[in-house]
């Protein structure tokens, strides 16, 4: 099932995506709900930011090849970060670069939506707790990450986490591609049983640090080939069983 956010004209809505048919939803899309009939077709709407998280726990270093590829040691524990919900935009919308920021990167990565409120949960508990998956771009501006040395600045300015396009309650993680796309060109692959911690491990490691809220939002780390971003650019992230979420590049005035 695809849980998607859209604006019809009359502000954001939640429904599900079944071929190119929105269906409403009757209840909540984080506890009981059911669709309803289809009433709107899907080119008809705008597509949003399929969750509107309270926070975004980001986990670095969690492909192998990655890790190789920054010239570092396989991490012992999830390295966790936080990106603020001001980085959240959606579907084709503009990742905006900040004047002066140096070198901005892309980094393909999938998403975990938390369902209901999680605190200590173990391994065993994540699929209760996991509403579904998503697409996203851990934007980061590499020039900032470096000379900080701690990533808050780098990875938290606005626009800098596109998700979308929706959420695939049905998806299996343990093994899917990722893939980064920049203007059509293949820039970054792999599979997500490349993960050095794997889903259900991230869900409990990061609820027994913070309480996890319905609608928060897990980015898993990304693979090898991260590359920089230039305006008038397009980056298209790729996860199989999902779909692709696709977003332009512009100079921030």
């Amino acid at each position: 099932m695809k849980i998607i956010r859209f604006d019809a004209g009359s502000g954001p809505e939640s429904g599900i995506l079944d071929g190119d048919m929105i269906a409403g939803l009757d209840g909540d899309v984080f506890g009981d709900c059911k669709p309803l009939s289809p009433r709107l077709q899907v080119s008809e709407v705008k597509l949003l930011a399929p969750c509107v998280p309270s926070k975004i726990v980001a986990v670095g270093l969690n492909y192998r090849d990655h890790a190789r590829e920054m010239g570092l040691s396989l991490p012992e524990a999830p390295v966790l970060f936080l990106k603020p919900p001001t980085t959240v935009i959606g579907p084709d919308d503009a990742i905006m670069i900040p004047p002066a920021a140096g070198r901005i990167d892309h980094e393909a990565e999938l998403g975990i939506v938390i369902r209901r409120r999680t605190k200590n949960a173990g391994p065993e508990e994540a699929g209760k707790v996991i509403l579904g998956y998503t697409c996203a771009n851990d934007v980061t501006a590499r020039d900032l990450q470096k000379k900080d040395v701690q990533w808050t600045r780098a990875k938290s300015f606005d626009t800098f986490c596109p998700i979308g396009p929706w959420i695939e309650t049905g998806l299996d993680p343990s093994n899917v591609l990722v893939e980064a796309y920049l203007n059509g060109e293949r820039r970054q692959s792999s599979r997500t049983g490349q993960l050095i911690f794997n889903v259900p491990f991230l869900v409990s490691f990061i609820s027994q640090v913070m309480t996890l809220e319905p609608g928060d939002l897990i980015i898993t780390g990304t693979p090898s080939g991260i590359g920089p971003l230039q305006p008038g650019d397009t980056v298209e992230v790729r996860i199989e069983g999902i779909g692709s979420l696709k977003n332009s590049v512009r100079l921030q005035s």
